[in-house]
């Protein structure tokens, strides 16, 4: 007996894989897809807006939580470095920088925006110097720092790094050199930067680091630089404060002084 074969019918095989003829109807038959509802414009700025005042407000937050502790971090770092470029004062008083003079309290001014000025005195009452805040950009930032100074004699009583962003291992030698920073002690103002072996022992040569040579003129230039603006102001006040001091000498014995 011989078998028959089974056929296939081409109208099911064209019409099964590809759908309607147009092409319009979904695959192999099956729903339609169902597009996503689209978000209205308001409700995505309203989002936005809501989650940038949350992450405003814990940004004030924080920054209300932290900044005492950072004040009081800044003001400890502050007074002991006074206290190394003054050579260890017993006390000293802050003076406000108003106009071309000195003021330990200026009356009706907003001292919170005012430079200032330190000065330090002795266990009897001495004056011993000022210490004073400058900063400029070195190689890589600013560099701030505060130095000692004696109007009197016109000598340098120390240097500090207070900020620094200067190249590991070059331009940070300005802080951590000891032998640079000693150069400072005692040096008469102003200053002049040397390179290593070209100095001529003349007064207020300050030898700079190898390889570090702009930030060490940078410390240079700024501690000229704060004396020449504040030379006529800290002469003023000492001539002020030495008037102040004789007047209320009590006279020697005899009514005469």
């Amino acid at each position: 007996m011989s078998e028959k074969l089974p056929t296939v019918s081409g109208t099911s095989s064209s019409s099964g894989a590809s759908g309607s003829a147009d092409g319009s109807g979904p695959p192999n038959g099956g729903p339609p897809p169902v597009m996503p509802e689209t978000a209205p414009t308001w409700r995505l700025l309203a989002t936005l807006a809501v989650a940038g005042a949350l992450a405003g407000l814990l940004l004030v937050l924080v920054f209300q939580a932290t900044d005492p502790a950072i004040q009081a971090h800044r003001a400890r770092v502050l007074a002991e470095a006074i206290d190394e470029v003054l050579g260890g004062p017993d006390h000293y008083e802050t003076l406000f920088v108003v106009g071309d003079e000195l003021s330990a309290s200026p009356a009706s001014v907003d001292t919170a925006g005012l430079e200032r000025v330190y000065l330090g005195f002795d266990a009897e009452g001495r004056s011993l110097g000022y210490a004073i805040v400058g900063g400029e950009p070195g190689f890589q930032d600013v560099i701030r720092l505060i130095f000692g100074y004696e109007p009197t004699t016109g000598h340098v009583l120390g240097m500090k790094v207070l900020e620094s962003k200067e190249t590991p291992g070059l331009g940070d030698k300005i802080e951590k050199d000891s032998v640079f920073v000693g150069r400072f002690l005692g040096v008469m103002a102003p200053l002049l930067g040397v390179k290593r072996g070209a100095g001529r022992g003349v007064d207020g040569e300050v030898e700079m680091v190898t390889g570090a040579t702009i930030s060490s003129r940078t410390v240079i230039d700024i501690i000229n630089h704060r004396l020449a603006d504040l030379e006529g102001p800290l002469r003023a006040f000492d001539a002020a404060r030495a008037v102040e001091q004789t007047a209320s000498t009590p006279p020697p014995p005899g009514g005469r002084r």
